[in-house]
């Protein structure tokens, strides 16, 4: 079986060049055509010699996806359902702000933390995805729509901490100048709460923003919403966050879907004010989706504002995500689950 030729960085690359009988700068070339000119096969890299070529062909593959389903929304988002080639199928969102495009992509095959309010929940784990395919999302988009993206998110079907080895080689990928040049300040990376490589991404040092899924201040409230956190309660997710912020100098972003009836009140406003007091933090407020068998609704947009403006009033910065692609199967997983059941 041939291997995807966009697993590799840039020194790996070098390496497999030179074991092929060829210059160390050939690697440059193809890490060009690669990122630069988003190719879709060899034949296309026509300042490499055609025996080369050959051989590249021989041993490596580029791994384009196959769009399966492509939805556009009335506000402009885009959602795509792409065959991976080996009889699986992810998803990835392209996003309309002020400030550029924005790629939500999947970073695994379906998703084994079980979140309650999730899409992802329910559709069984298959694997992770390797760099070149989570980078192959972006690059689908761009092809497809003939644009730049400036800003990626991993936020998509499954836990990219979990897949922590790819995701990192993926954003360093995206990161080299030599290739795609996207600023590590443009990547946000979502964790459901995995402790031991918050501290591992600390470690790294990147520029990335780190979103934490909170949802609950409360581990009560957390393990009914968020069954990692029997593994790692808040006590310990807190420390891990607040190791981040010391190594890295950068401010976390909580994420906190409100629902009705069970974390939306001003009590539950309280309990997260005492919990990130003095943290460089901010919140970002979510309009929970609902989905399918799934127990929790969406609160009412009065409390979702008078929820944001105590916080605000009490110290911790608040903001109201906008709501995209509603109309689309826009919870993670919903049209990956409606288009493999069918």
């Amino acid at each position: 079986m041939k291997t995807n030729i966009k697993n590799y960085n840039l020194d790996e690359l070098q390496e497999i060049v030179q074991e092929l009988g060829e210059k160390k700068y050939r690697a440059e070339q193809i890490f060009n055509w690669l990122y630069k000119e988003n190719v879709q096969s060899f034949d296309e890299m026509t300042n490499l010699p055609n025996s080369f070529r050959e051989k590249l062909k021989e041993k490596f593959e580029l791994h384009i996806f196959k769009i399966i389903v492509k939805q556009t929304s009335k506000d402009g988002t885009k959602k795509y359902l792409f065959d991976v080639l080996d009889g699986n199928a992810i998803e990835s969102v392209l996003m309309e702000y002020k400030y550029g495009k924005t790629i939500c992509v999947s970073s695994q095959i379906g998703c084994k933390m079980g979140c309650k309010f999730c899409a992802s929940t329910g559709i069984k784990f298959v694997r992770s995805l390797e760099t070149g395919e989570i980078i192959e999302q972006l690059q689908a988009i761009e092809r497809d729509e003939n644009i730049k993206i400036s800003n990626l998110v991993f936020m998509g079907i499954g836990e990219p901490l979990d897949n922590f080895d790819n995701v990192m080689k993926a954003i360093k990928i995206l990161n080299n100048p030599k290739g795609i040049n996207m600023g590590a300040r443009h990547i946000s990376i979502s964790t459901s709460g995995l402790v031991p490589n918050i501290y591992r991404l600390a470690d790294e040092k990147l520029q990335c923003t780190l979103s934490i899924s909170l949802h609950a201040a409360t581990d009560e409230k957390r393990s009914q919403m968020m069954p990692v956190n029997d593994a790692y309660n808040i006590e310990e997710l807190m420390k891990a966050c607040r190791y981040y912020i010391e190594k890295t100098n950068k401010r976390i972003s909580f994420e906190y879907a409100l629902a009705k009836d069970n974390n939306d009140n001003l009590e539950d406003a309280k309990q997260l004010i005492k919990l990130l007091k003095g943290m460089l933090c901010h919140v970002n407020l979510i309009p929970i989706n609902k989905i399918d068998n799934g127990k929790f609704t969406k609160s009412t947009n009065e409390n979702i504002i008078k929820f944001r403006d105590y916080l605000n009033e009490h110290g911790i910065v608040a903001t109201i995500r906008r709501e995209l692609g509603s109309d689309i199967d826009a919870a993670c997983g919903q049209l990956r689950k409606k288009e493999v059941n069918k």
